[in-house]
C-alpha cells in the first residue's frame, strides 16, 4: 500500500500521520554500548562481567577496542532512522592509563567526546559498580566495610564529575544512571542496616550539585539477580522513594520487575510524584535476561502509555540488552528500531475515540476500537518514516545487516 493511502485510512479514523512522523523524529534513544562487546569494557583492571550480569553466546565480530566498537556504532546508527544518543559506562573509557574505578577523570573519556560531537550525538553515562575485584560479594554502596564503600563512593563522584563536563562539552544533558548490583544470595538478618549504608553512600557520592542542564542523577532499583536472590537492597521501594526525597530521576528497567508486573502501569503512577524518569528497555525471559526487544505486547503497552499519558516529554528512553547469540550490530538496529516502532504505533492511535468511550464507560467501544486500529497499514507509515530519513526497510535492511556481519566476523 502507498503511503498517501494509508494516511487516507488513518485519517478515517481521526488520525494525522504527518503529525506522527513529524513527533517520532524528535525521540532519541540512548543506545547502550555495551551490547556491542559483550559487557566486556575495556579496562585494564576489569574482571568478569558479575554482579548478575551474564551475556551469553559467542557469535563471531564483537568488539575488542574502542575503535572497533565506535565503528560499529557508526554502522548501527546508520540503519536507525533519526538522531540518536549513546549510554556509555564507566568501563568503557578509552586511555593507554591504567586508572582504578575511583580514579577515573573526564581526560580518559575524552575521545568517546570527541567521537560523540563529530557523529551529532548526545552522550549519556553510568558508574560501573560490578566487573571488580572489591565487588566480589555483590556488596559496594552498602558493603559493611567502609573503605570498600568510600572507594565506590569515590568512584559514583568521578562518574558524575565525568558526566557533567560531558554533558557541558556536547551542550545536552549527560543522563548519570546508578545501579549497584548490591545483595545476598540467601536470607540476610538485617537489611536495615544495609539500606541505611545504602542510602548514606548516595548521599556522600551526590552531595556535590550539578548544572542540571549538563548532568542529571537517575537511580535504578532491581527485584534479584545471579547471587542475590534473596534481597536486593536497592529495591524499587528504596530508589522510588530515594528519587522522590532527593529529587533524582527513577530510572525503570523493563527486566528488573517481577515477569507479571506491568512498567507501563507503573509509569503514571510514579509521574505524579517525579518530574523526570528514565527507562531502561529491555525483554526479560524468565528472569533479567535481557533479551533483544520485539514489538510484544509489554513495549507495545509501554509506548502507548508513554504517548497516552503525555509523557514523552519528561522520560529519557533508553535500551538495555546483550546476546552474544546474534549478531551485536543487528540486535542494536533491531532493538532501537523496534522502540521506534512501538512509540510509532502509539502516535497513530486514535486517542479522543478512546478517551471520549472510557469517559463514558464504553468499554466495548474502547475495546473494539482498540482491536480494530491494528488492522491499519502501520507498515507503510513506517516504511514513509525511513524513507524520509534515508535508512532502508525490509530486504534492503537485512542485506546491509548480513554484509556488516560478514565484515567484522573475522575479528578473534
Amino acid at each position: 500500500m502507498s503511503y498517501d493511502s494509508a494516511k487516507a485510512a488513518f485519517a478515517d479514523w481521526g488520525v494525522d500521520t504527518e503529525a506522527a512522523i513529524e513527533r517520532l523524529k524528535t525521540v532519541a534513544i540512548s543506545m547502550h554500548c555495551w551490547q556491542g562487546d559483550d559487557v566486556v569494557g575495556f579496562e585494564a583492571k576489569s574482571g568478569s562481567s558479575g554482579g548478575g550480569i551474564q551475556a551469553t553466546g559467542n557469535h563471531p565480530g564483537r568488539a575488542r577496542t574502542p575503535d572497533e566498537l565506535r565503528a560499529d556504532l557508526e554502522f548501527a546508527y546508520a540503519m536507525i532512522p533519526g538522531r540518536h544518543r549513546l549510554n556509555l559506562h564507566a568501563m568503557y573509557m578509552d586511555t593507554n592509563e591504567t586508572p582504578d574505578r575511583d580514579e577515573i577523570e573526564y581526560r580518559h573519556f575524552a575521545p568517546w567526546v570527541d567521537w560523540a560531537r563529530s557523529q551529532g550525538i548526545g552522550l549519556d553515562f553510568n558508574p560501573t559498580f560490578f566487573a571488580h575485584a572489591r565487588a566480589d560479594d555483590n556488596l559496594t554502596l552498602s558493603h559493611p566495610d567502609a573503605g570498600i564503600r568510600d572507594f565506590w563512593i569515590e568512584h559514583g563522584k568521578r562518574s558524575r564529575d565525568i558526566a557533567a563536563r560531558i554533558g557541558a562539552e556536547l551542550g545536552s544533558p549527560c543522563v548519570n544512571n546508578i545501579w549497584v548490583p548490591d545483595g545476598y544470595k540467601d536470607n540476610p538478618i538485617d537489611r536495615m542496616a544495609a539500606r541505611k549504608r545504602l542510602e548514606a553512600s548516595l548521599d556522600a557520592m551526590l552531595a556535590q550539585p550539578h548544572d542540571p542542564e549538563h548532568m542529571l542523577d537517575a537511580v535504578e532499583s532491581k527485584l534479584f539477580g545471579i547471587g542475590v536472590e534473596a534481597c536486593t537492597v536497592g529495591s524499587h521501594e528504596f530508589y522510588m522513594g530515594y528519587a522522590i526525597r532527593k529529587g533524582t530521576l527513577l530510572c525503570l528497567d523493563m527486566g528488573h520487575f517481577h515477569p507479571t508486573e506491568s512498567i507501563a502501569d507503573k509509569l503514571s503512577a510514579v509521574a505524579l510524584s517525579l518530574p523526570r524518569l528514565l527507562l531502561h528497555v529491555s525483554r526479560p525471559m524468565r528472569w533479567d535476561s535481557d533479551h533483544v526487544i520485539l514489538q510484544n505486547d509489554d513495549i507495545l503497552a509501554m509506548a502507548q502509555e508513554l504517548v497516552g499519558a503525555d509523557l514523552l516529554d519528561r522520560t529519557f528512553i533508553g535500551l538495555d540488552f546483550f546476546d552474544a547469540t546474534i549478531s551485536r550490530t543487528a540486535a542494536w538496529v533491531i532493538g532501537v528500531r523496534n522502540m521506534q516502532k512501538a512509540l510509532l504505533r502509539a502516535l497513530l492511535m486514535p486517542w479522543e475515540r478512546l478517551r471520549a468511550a472510557e469517559d463514558r464507560l464504553d468499554f466495548t467501544t474502547r475495546l473494539t476500537v482498540t482491536e480494530e486500529v491494528r488492522d491499519l497499514p502501520f507498515g507503510a507509515i513506517w516504511a514513509e518514516f525511513c524513507a524520509r530519513l534515508e535508512t532502508p526497510t525490509g530486504l534492503a535492511l537485512i542485506g546491509e545487516l548480513d554484509a556488516y556481519q560478514a565484515s567484522v566476523a573475522a575479528r578473534g
